[in-house]
């Protein structure tokens, strides 16, 4: 597996999507602290790129890379390898190549602005650290979706509705229930809807560390309470691992099953 991952990873080095990947981040974060003179400023307002953007780019590149690599994983799979170590290794190559990007295009200018004589480095990591996990999170659901669909526009299109689900649809869908039952106490109501998405729990993960939680009225103070504990982020780490974990056996397994 750890020779299909390296062959992956730097299959996608040379990429120039790679490229134009980092790039982004990499202007992105000059921007942002030439326009905002504060680190903590900058940090929130990257909080709401990171949380749309990571699991979008996550999701195309994961399907892109399944159904291009497709010829080359039949070869593969004609050779004495276990499916498993093949599909994961592929994976984990995309996977973390993305978190590169991520790491190194956002983390090279606020580095050089003084990040680490400021107190926004916690900020900052908690920020890179969602990032990777949403990246982990929607490279893994984006394979599955190709794995489950041999036509790629329909892959293709799943994996785009699926992002739209957990990041625009879901929330709406999740406040209408909320003022629907208005009259009910939705306290663990709205703990569970929030662990239930990786974009919802990763967005108020930032938001309490960032202090601001006082923006989300009553339910800012639910979260803070039980979020803002350490068995709260405890909690929440784990379910970002589980989200990680579920997808990835599902890989595992469905690449045993199928027939190629």
């Amino acid at each position: 597996m750890f020779k299909i991952l390296k062959y992956s990873f730097f299959d996608l080095m040379r990429s120039r999507w790679s490229y134009v990947y980092f790039a982004f981040y990499l202007l992105l974060g000059i921007v942002l602290l030439f326009l905002n003179n504060d680190l903590s400023k900058a940090v929130i307002t990257l909080m709401n790129v990171i949380i749309i953007l990571v699991p979008l780019i996550g999701t195309i590149f994961g399907v892109m890379y399944y159904y291009n690599s497709k010829e080359f994983t039949e070869l593969l799979l004609a050779q004495p390898l276990k499916r498993s170590s093949i599909f994961l290794g592929q994976y984990l190559g995309v996977a973390i190549s993305l978190s590169m990007s991520l790491i190194l295009g956002l983390g090279i200018p606020f580095v050089f602005y003084g990040l680490f004589m400021s107190n926004a480095i916690w900020d900052f990591s908690l920020l890179l650290i969602t990032g990777v996990f949403l990246t982990l999170i929607f490279t893994a659901l984006a394979f599955n979706i190709a794995l489950s669909n041999e036509n790629k526009i329909k892959g293709f299109g799943y994996a785009i509705l699926m992002w739209l689900f957990l990041a625009v649809i879901y929330d709406g869908l999740f406040l209408m229930s909320l003022l629907f039952f208005e009259d009910y106490p939705l306290d663990k109501l709205s703990l569970i809807g929030t662990v239930l998405n990786p974009v919802d729990l990763s967005r108020t993960l930032i938001l309490l560390k960032l202090d601001i939680s006082a923006l989300l009225g009553y339910t800012g103070a639910v979260f803070k309470q039980f979020f803002g504990t350490n068995f709260g982020l405890i909690v929440s780490f784990t379910m970002l691992i589980v989200w990680v974990a579920l997808p990835v056996l599902r890989i595992a397994k469905k690449s045993k099953k199928k027939d190629f």
